[in-house]
């Protein structure tokens, strides 16, 4: 018989809301909140480009099993159009493609209008060839950056508020609330080419995802100042204790799902993979379950069929791993 594989790291559940640097990816980010954790597992859920900044939801341990909800979720940002200047990949690190003048007199009623009539409701965006979309197994921007160019069909998005915060000299700042999948560099692009001048993304910053607000995130920095170096055993104990009361729980991320409370036997069943009864919930309702106890321990989540929560993710227990 093989050897069984060790995992690496230690088990450690919850979510981390990050305000993830500039000029790094997103798998790069999550590496370096994985081993501050010193996690055996981790996520991140919605990529941001290098350039962007802001939001990425870091899952760790269980917290990983419920990282789709936050993809599906709404996403709020705020974004500076360069104007006058188009780039290959839509926004500040690609090549410069076309150069024109800024219309004159630009003024901030135009632009509003423009917001309105094209980039208000549900739209159609054509994703750019730098996106991280898959064709036949490939990122688009490895495809774009090879040269190779591939038809990229339209998607449906819903922008549910976009506004125009401030307009300068060649320059314009919007903050738009959307959608999952929606492209921002999209937008930017669609609007300079409806002011006649071209426009790219200058910066890109998203502030929310899902109920998750911007003043719950925070930085690496702030994050590598609460691990000092040369922490001996016992202080990086101590430090990881510290370091986990940051973490927002595992069931953070469906948190806006109805949570209930089941009992021991019902609890029995549902960490077996049976369903049990309810009366409360309407057919493809989703719930959080939680086991009854002095505190209550979180099991999963469970769709209702047929009058009957059906498991459909749960954590592992103590007894699984």
């Amino acid at each position: 018989m093989g050897r069984r594989r060790k995992s690496r790291g230690r088990a450690v559940d919850g979510v981390f809301l990050l305000n993830k640097p500039t000029g790094i990816s997103s798998n790069s980010a999550l590496q370096q909140v994985r081993r501050i954790y010193g996690a055996a597992k981790g996520g991140h859920t919605g990529a941001l480009d290098p350039l962007a900044t802001g939001m990425l939801p870091v899952c760790l341990g269980e917290a990983t099993k419920f990282s789709q909800h936050l993809l599906d979720s709404d996403k709020r940002y705020i974004t500076t159009a360069k104007l006058g200047i188009r780039t290959d990949s839509s926004d500040a690190d690609g090549e410069v493609v076309e150069e024109k003048p800024v219309p004159e007199g630009l003024a901030t009623k135009q632009i509003e209008a423009l917001l309105v009539e094209h980039f208000t409701g549900e739209i159609e965006q054509v994703p750019s060839m730098f996106s991280a979309l898959k064709h036949q197994g490939q990122p688009l921007y490895k495809l774009a950056r090879k040269g190779i160019q591939v038809e990229v069909k339209p998607r449906k998005v819903t922008i549910h508020e976009i506004k125009l915060t401030d307009l300068r000299e060649g320059e314009i700042d919007l903050e738009v609330f959307c959608s999952k999948g929606t492209y921002i560099r999209s937008i930017v692009e669609d609007l300079g080419h409806l002011l006649g001048c071209g426009a790219h993304v200058k910066m890109l910053h998203r502030l929310d995802v899902g109920a998750f607000k911007a003043d719950q995130m925070m930085t690496l920095d702030e994050l590598r100042q609460k691990m000092p170096e040369n922490a001996s055993e016992e202080e990086q104990k101590s430090i990881q204790t510290e370091l986990d009361k940051l973490l927002l729980p595992a069931w953070a991320a469906v948190a806006d799902m109805p949570a209930v409370t089941l009992d021991q036997k019902q609890s029995d069943l549902i960490l077996h993979g049976q369903s049990v009864e309810q009366a409360e919930y309407v057919e493809g309702d989703m719930v959080r379950l939680f086991a009854a106890g002095e505190i209550e321990r979180f099991l999963g989540v469970a769709e209702v069929v047929d009058n009957r929560f059906k498991p459909k993710r749960l954590i592992c227990t103590e007894a699984d791993q």
